[in-house]
């Protein structure tokens, strides 16, 4: 696996839809978030705000994966998520999927309550 310098290295690496759906999933969080900070960790696009990790994405073979980076985030969340595959920490979407802006401002809206900021 190739070390990523940037996110921007990283979504570039990525083929066609998967580079489009995780770049409209960012692109979706800086439109709610203008204070969000997209970093690399784990060599994988996080996002930050106040110097705290609030969302998680990743790309997968035959999907994509979005974390909340929170337990108790994804159990609130169980009902609006039951249409997805899901483990204790993270959604599998479609590589093709149509953005849930909505759902995802929320679930970092209330990751951000989780840490008080």
């Amino acid at each position: 696996m190739a070390k990523f310098e940037t996110v921007e290295d990283y979504l570039s690496s990525l083929e066609s839809p998967k580079q489009e759906t995780l770049r409209a999933v960012l692109d979706s969080i800086k439109a709610n978030f203008p204070d969000a900070e997209f970093k690399l960790a784990w060599n994988v696009p996080q996002v930050q705000i106040g110097g705290k990790y609030v969302f998680g994405v990743n790309a997968f073979k035959n999907h994509l994966a979005l974390a909340p980076w929170s337990e108790a985030v994804m159990a609130d969340f169980a009902t609006r998520l039951a249409g997805y595959e899901t483990t204790k920490g993270l959604i599998r979407i479609p590589v093709d999927w149509d953005v849930d802006s909505e759902l995802i401002a929320d679930m970092i809206t209330a990751r951000k309550a989780e840490l008080g900021l």
